[in-house]
């Protein structure tokens, strides 16, 4: 007696067609469309930018944990910003260390740099809530120990406080590759370039959904601290946007960040990140509620949501195309992508994006996914991430 309720090749190559298509829809509006909505978005938004006047006490929180190779020369730059010294104060926020971060920072005699000693360590958002209570500054400024800033970036950021509803302001990446042959160089750059025009839309339109990580600024009157597990950079702004300002985008305060020198590293960093911003999002329900947040429920689910599931839809795309492989389209669809894995693969076995550039862009493409995969799957598992590792300082 044959199985009726089965079904038969027809329908699942029907289905698998429909599958392959919502992939491709979802992830053209990922990478593009969510983009170009906001791009026409924002020629309907004019804003002026804001120039420096009247600056507010400011306070700059260096998280830090055995960073003695690098925060001399972090303390030196930072006290060459064009910011008035007497409206400014340098926290060193040792997380732990067990090095000579600390007799370093205590060898400065300049009264505006305090060490301020966090035991137990137990990461970089509970170090900066430690800092945030012994602030003294309107404004805290969180930096990395390893991120050099522009000049004036202090300034910039600073001078968006003039409205009184911008509640928290982010500074722009600036990633360099020193050598030009790290594998994930290329890409990284690209990717940032590509998010910093993301944030200067939503900005523009209303208010931006995450801050740059090594440069953002927040009220102390509106800091909210968070729990170990969660990364600030992005759940801190939505504490912000929850009681009712504004989060901006400032593109001239400028912070460059080294590249990582090796795909095992940014691998290894992205899925810190990436599951932390899972975790941190599951702490405010409340934005998902579009009745009541409508744009900032928009951008979470199309800029953090919909790309962090972007490995599913990478996987039911390839999946697609194999069930229907003996029809020509969907049989170059698979080679198409066997071939884009395979050029990832082969710039990691060996050092091909030190002659043809783009393969960075592949490597560093699959490099994210597949770590924000492992980082679903770790959500899923109930992993938690709370100690903060500097990866970028053993290349230094």
């Amino acid at each position: 007696m044959s199985a009726s309720w089965l079904p038969n090749n027809a329908n699942l190559l029907h289905f698998a067609a429909v599958a392959w298509w919502v992939a491709v829809a979802l992830l053209l509006y990922v990478y593009a469309g969510y983009p170009l909505l906001l791009a026409a978005l924002a020629l309907f938004s004019r804003r002026r930018r804001p120039e420096p006047g009247c600056l507010p006490t400011l306070s700059l929180l260096i998280a830090a944990h055995n960073e003695e190779a690098g925060i001399e020369k972090k303390l030196e730059q930072t006290l060459t910003l064009d910011y008035p010294p007497d409206k400014m104060e340098i926290l060193v926020l040792s997380d732990g260390s067990t090095d000579r971060t600390d007799a370093i920072v205590e060898s400065f005699t300049d009264p505006r740099v305090r060490l301020v000693r966090v035991e137990p360590r137990l990461g970089k958002t509970h170090a900066q809530n430690f800092g945030a209570r012994r602030a003294r500054g309107e404004i805290l400024v969180f930096s990395d120990a390893t991120t050099v800033y522009h000049p004036q970036a202090l300034r910039y950021l600073a001078c968006n406080y003039q409205e009184p509803r911008v509640g928290a302001v982010s500074g722009r990446y600036q990633y360099f590759d020193p050598e030009g042959d790290s594998p994930t160089g290329l890409g990284t750059v690209a990717f940032w370039n590509y998010e910093n025009w993301i944030k200067t839309l939503q900005s523009r339109i209303q208010t931006i959904s995450g801050c740059c990580g090594c440069i953002y600024s927040v009220r102390r009157s509106l800091y909210t601290e968070l729990a170990p597990e969660i990364i600030s950079d992005l759940v801190q702004p939505l504490w912000v946007i929850q009681k009712g300002y504004r989060v901006v985008f400032e593109d001239r305060a400028l912070a460059y960040e080294q590249t990582t020198q090796s795909t095992a590293e940014e691998f290894s960093m992205r899925v810190r990140v990436v599951t932390r911003g899972m975790r941190g999002l599951l702490s405010v329900p409340d934005l998902f509620q579009p009745w009541k947040h409508p744009w900032v429920c928009f951008q979470l689910v199309s800029h953090k949501v919909l790309r962090w599931l972007v490995p599913v839809f990478l996987f039911v795309l390839l999946a697609a195309s194999t069930a229907q492989a003996d029809r020509p389209f969907y049989f170059y669809a698979f080679l198409l992508q066997v071939a884009f894995y395979q050029a990832a693969l082969l710039s990691v076995r060996f050092p091909l994006h030190r002659r043809w550039k783009l393969l960075g862009i592949p490597l560093y493409f699959c490099t994210l996914n597949a770590a924000a995969l492992l980082s679903l799957i770790e959500l899923l598992r109930g992993r938690k991430y709370a100690i903060w590792q500097p990866v970028r300082n053993k290349s230094r």
